[in-house]
């Protein structure tokens, strides 16, 4: 693949439309280009803005039903269907249970039934996670898509990023492209500089190079954003020197 080739793939890569051995050249081309890593920027807050203009939204009505049956409609386990046979298998032998097969039974209904406890905390948990990671990817979009939004962009711990900010809604994206892996047992941390405070705004994915980060916390006031690498979880202040520090963009 020529370096022509490579500077045409920057729209594909920022929707994740590459895979496997066309993704690992493009990435090694990004690390070194930076031309490229602008239009990525460029590229992730152009298709967030794409995605709220174009999204329309099902019926409430339609996503209750989906979530409802979650917790409602049950598959059969394993240990149902071998209580199923054991049953039938009993009853063809003899005429009734035996004691092997009664002993068997009570403790498979007993596993069942913890079974069935633990499908529905899943499913309640599963749809508060699916509603939350909705409501972030609906602020993510608008502030993208904000008129007023404003980006600042700069070399980021070997990658690069960009600062979008919405003065009308006060909240602010972080979009990365091509940052390394934090160290094991470690993450990239998001703070707002408040005068000489630095105040918590979320952490990055770990495992993901390139993101839109919806920074946690109103903008407030903040000159800027710095990036640091703390512990799994996050710290309360910073434990590290930053790997970035851009100005809230004016």
């Amino acid at each position: 693949m020529t370096t022509a080739d490579l500077h045409a793939l920057t729209g594909a890569y920022a929707v994740h439309a590459l895979h496997g051995e066309e993704r690992a050249a493009f990435e090694r081309h990004l690390a070194v280009c930076d031309a490229c890593q602008q239009e990525i920027v460029e590229f992730t807050a152009t298709a967030g803005r794409l995605a709220l203009a174009s999204t329309v939204r099902t019926r409430p009505v339609m996503r209750e039903e989906v979530l409802q049956r979650i917790t409602t409609v049950r598959q059969v386990s394993p240990v149902a269907a071998q209580l199923e046979r054991v049953r039938s298998g009993a009853l063809h032998g003899g005429g009734r249970l035996t004691r092997w097969a009664l002993a068997a039974s009570v403790a498979a209904a007993a596993a069942f039934g913890g079974t069935a406890v633990w499908q529905h905390e899943r499913a309640q948990d599963a749809r508060h996670e699916a509603a939350q990671a909705q409501r972030q990817a609906e602020d993510l979009a608008v502030v993208l898509a904000a008129p007023d939004a404003k980006s600042r962009s700069a070399k980021v711990a070997g990658g690069a990023g960009s600062l979008v900010v919405s003065a009308s809604r006060d909240r602010a994206v972080f979009v990365a492209s091509s940052m390394p892996a934090p160290p094991r047992g470690k993450v990239y941390q998001l703070w707002f500089a408040d005068g000489g405070k630095m105040r918590s705004a979320g952490l990055m994915d770990p495992d993901r190079s390139s993101q839109a980060v919806l920074m946690q916390g109103a903008v407030d006031g903040a000159s800027g954003i710095g990036i640091t690498v703390e512990p799994a979880g996050g710290s309360k202040q910073p434990t590290s020197p930053p790997v970035a520090l851009l100005g809230v963009p004016t």
